[in-house]
């Protein structure tokens, strides 16, 4: 999907919204992207981000647990939000981690 990059996933678990000038309009049709989003970031670097914002996510979510546990809390729906924040930033990983093994292995299967 053109214009739903790891950046873009991450701001949707944010926010929930998928309705930006860079990434995909509910309805499924693409927007123009912008040629100077994120120019200077390296590849690591912007795969590093997404590691550690998933990282902050289920770490958001194990204290929501623990609080709930100890009842130092009684919010269950905001820890189960949280959770399911957790759960969905770690599937999209998952899979763009799956993608770029695909797409490395693909490279190595090229003749030079």
């Amino acid at each position: 999907m053109e214009g739903f990059t790891v950046s873009n996933a991450n701001r949707f678990l944010e926010t929930g919204n998928l309705r930006d000038s860079k990434s995909l309009n509910i309805s499924g049709e693409t927007t123009s992207l912008n040629s100077t989003s994120e120019s200077g970031k390296s590849f690591a670097d912007t795969l590093k981000d997404a590691v550690s914002s998933v990282n902050e996510l289920q770490k958001t979510s194990d204290k929501f647990a623990q609080n709930i546990a100890t009842g130092k809390t009684d919010d269950v729906a905001g820890a189960m939000i949280a959770s399911e924040k957790a759960d969905i930033a770690l599937r999209v990983m998952v899979q763009v981690r799956n993608k770029i093994i695909d797409a490395y292995q693909e490279v190595m299967k090229m003749q030079v």
